[in-house]
């Protein structure tokens, strides 16, 4: 019985370094859980990335196949046939043919996390401090004796 109170020390800097790792180390919960939403943001991302996809994909097509499509955005960027004339008037602005956005650029931003050498000098203080405690005890202990 002597001994094993002196391994609750041991014991304690192990049950500190498993409880801060798995909740707040690089890999623990809230690092997981951090890059989960990120994941999620990423998805979404693709999905408006998709869509978009498709709109320019439905105009592709439309300027391919539809010559009077095609006619209608050569007007407006400013061309014409052989036998059309055009009249510019300065400051109305016309009607301008803008094209849907390519998407978001999104970057990965890292965890929020408490370094491994945090957790092991934390752990090793807590199991430090209690080695201590039961050492003073049982040095209290045999003195009183």
């Amino acid at each position: 019985m002597r001994i094993s109170k002196y391994l609750f020390g041991i014991w304690t800097a192990i049950a500190v370094y498993t409880l801060f790792s798995f909740t707040s180390g690089p890999r623990g919960i809230s690092a997981y859980n951090q890059l989960l939403s990120e994941r999620d943001q990423q998805w979404a991302n693709m999905k408006e990335l998709g869509s978009v996809n498709e709109e320019l994909e439905k105009i592709k097509n439309s300027l391919l196949h539809d010559p009077e499509t095609l006619l209608i955005h050569a007007r407006q960027m400013g061309y014409g046939s052989d036998d059309e004339l055009f009249v510019r008037i300065v400051g109305l602005g016309g009607a301008q043919n803008t094209p849907p956005v390519a998407g978001k650029v999104y970057f990965t931003v890292e965890p929020d996390f408490i370094s491994d050498k945090f957790i092991k000098i934390t752990a090793l203080c807590a199991g430090l401090v209690v080695f201590s405690f039961f050492f003073v005890l049982g040095l209290i202990e045999s003195k009183v004796r």
